[in-house]
């Protein structure tokens, strides 16, 4: 078993239970310029991306629309405020045992940085309401905002290895719920990439990136780590 001193998380679907929310505010925001675009589809195109790249592929993947640039634009520009008013009437929450199992990770001298595909204002709010606190629950955040590469690109775990001082990537495991969290783990050349099946995306959409584990919960990292 590969040393492992960082576990670098994704945000939705993998550590927080949110229902969905930023990607059915993405289906709204494309469907709202007169598209019919399904939540299956927008998963399958557009989960664990920074959401102006998601909306781009899925229109792109999913629609016949001639000016796909501005359009995404425009969808965009929507996404924002409908995702805070979403956000509003949501109960935010963990998945059971996540944070235990971070707790656990923490204490056995393994690093715990959080990334996502979202921007900095939303994933600091999504902590607020979950009462994590940086250097408490978790060694640090890497937000869509951080770097100018997005997933899967490896800018945001290399950002997160800076944050910890970690030079060796053989010694990082990238866990998401995305096939893009696992592409991102591989193209930063983490020593294990993992798929978990408690948000966006089912085991054999995950397979097709070729995880180290397909595992049901962040939890089961325990038995992996620990």
């Amino acid at each position: 078993m590969k040393t492992i001193k960082l576990v670098v998380l994704d945000m939705a679907g993998t550590t927080v239970d949110e229902d969905n929310v930023v990607y059915k505010t993405v289906q709204k925001v494309i469907n709202d310029k007169g598209f019919h675009v399904s939540l299956e589809e927008v998963l399958e195109h557009g989960a664990g991306k920074e959401k102006h790249q998601a909306i781009t592929d899925v229109l792109v993947a999913c629609t016949d629309t001639e000016n796909v640039t501005d359009t995404a634009a425009s969808a965009f520009a929507n996404f924002k405020p409908e995702l805070k008013l979403a956000y509003e009437q949501l109960d935010v929450k963990t998945f059971p045992g996540v944070k235990e199992t971070m707790e656990a990770l923490r204490s056995a001298g393994i690093a715990v940085v959080l990334n996502t595909g979202y921007d900095r204002k939303t994933a600091s709010s999504l902590l607020t309401k979950l009462n994590w606190e940086i250097g408490k629950d978790i060694d640090g955040l890497v937000t869509a905002d951080d770097v100018t590469i997005g997933r899967p690109g490896p800018d945001m775990i290399l950002k997160a290895m800076d944050i910890c001082t970690i030079s060796n990537p053989e010694e990082v495991l990238k866990a998401g719920d995305s096939t893009i969290d696992i592409l991102e783990g591989k193209n930063a050349k983490c020593g294990l990439t993992v798929g978990v099946l408690s948000g966006a995306q089912n085991a054999n959409q995950l397979k097709t990136a070729e995880p180290d584990y397909i595992l049901e919960n962040v939890v089961g990292l325990r038995d992996i780590l620990l």
